[in-house]
């Protein structure tokens, strides 16, 4: 195998990644698991909900017998009062780096999140850390005052911002007050300035699972059922124990509404069920759209079938003999 990420290219980029993209259940961790034993490479999460503790089941997140065939990493590490973003994924997989957490192994970045494997390949701008006081202050307005009325106050502020959002769009505009309010800049500084990009592109080889509609039909529908009996009813549980602000991301997570209204005897199971594999479906097309529009030729793309593993081990293959 010629020389993995055992250190940053010069300009911070990890050598010799491997990128696996695909909506949710089209097989995509199971493939990157094989890869990874193949290659004794170590597996990132690439995937906002996967990244959130608690929701183990109902995020899929890799079970325990999967975690032990390779090292996994920035799987449910956060807990789901946080509201993690594109930035502060890339931040933490800048510190696996710094550690050399990939060091001497072939890193595989998987997951279903467009925006991270973007800032992977493009680099995305640095936004400033915004401490708690903040975010908890504007979080409350935005409760308090409602969305309207936090956009007529960031009209006054940062006006070129607010005329890019929508009036009703409350996390968005909550989200330039709070960076306003932290730096003293607009978020339109700090978009406008872009990162690094993390991985060296020429050396890295991009998948995307594009499975036929109906296949992944069949699977969501499976998904669900497996979900409840592998105790996603518990885990929506213990999230509402935390009394957590529903707007949070993970709060958002698909089931967690529907199994929630199961718990406050508004809906059976089955309907709760039936909703989640609906919201699911919708989710799993989304991703494939953005997939199909947003990558470009350097992706190749899979059938998630019996063969798809041997396709990516023989592009593999040459560079690691």
């Amino acid at each position: 195998m010629k020389e993995t990420q055992e250190k940053t290219a010069d300009e911070g980029r990890v050598k010799d990644a491997i990128l696996i993209a695909g909506p949710t259940a089209s097989g995509k961790s199971a493939l990157a698991l094989e890869i990874a034993e193949r290659t004794g490479g170590v597996i990132v999460n690439t995937d906002s909900m996967q990244g959130y503790s608690i929701l183990d089941v109902l995020t899929a997140r890799p079970g325990s017998e999967d975690l032990a065939r390779a090292p996994h990493f920035l799987y449910g590490h956060v807990h789901p009062s946080i509201p993690y973003s594109t930035g502060a994924w890339q931040r933490d997989v800048v510190e696996l780096i710094e550690k050399k957490a990939l060091a001497g192994r072939r890193p595989i970045f998987v997951g279903g999140t467009g925006l991270y494997f973007r800032a992977l390949a493009e680099g995305i701008s640095d936004m400033p850390e915004i401490p708690s006081h903040i975010r908890e202050r504007w979080r409350h307005e935005l409760v308090e005052r409602g969305a309207p009325r936090l956009h007529r106050e960031l009209m006054l502020r940062d006006s070129a911002m607010a005329m890019q959002l929508r009036p009703n769009d409350g996390q968005r505009i909550a989200r330039a007050l709070e960076v306003l309010d932290a730096s003293g800049r607009s978020i339109l500084t700090w978009q406008g300035q872009r990162g690094a990009p993390l991985i060296d592109r020429d050396s890295a080889r991009c998948f995307v699972i594009d499975p036929d509609r109906e296949i992944l039909r069949e699977r969501i529908n499976r998904r669900f059922d497996t979900m409840i009996e592998h105790g996603a009813l518990e885990e929506v549980r213990q999230i509402l124990a935390l009394d957590l602000d529903p707007a949070l991301p993970a709060m958002k997570a698909i089931g967690v509404r529907e199994l929630q209204a199961v718990l406050d005897g508004e809906m059976d199971t089955g309907t709760a069920m039936e909703r989640a594999t609906i919201a699911t479906r919708q989710y799993a097309k989304r991703q494939s759209t953005w997939f199909r529009n947003q990558f470009g030729a350097e992706w190749q793309r899979l059938l998630p079938n019996e063969t798809m593993i041997d396709v990516v081990w023989a592009a593999i293959k040459k560079e690691i003999e």
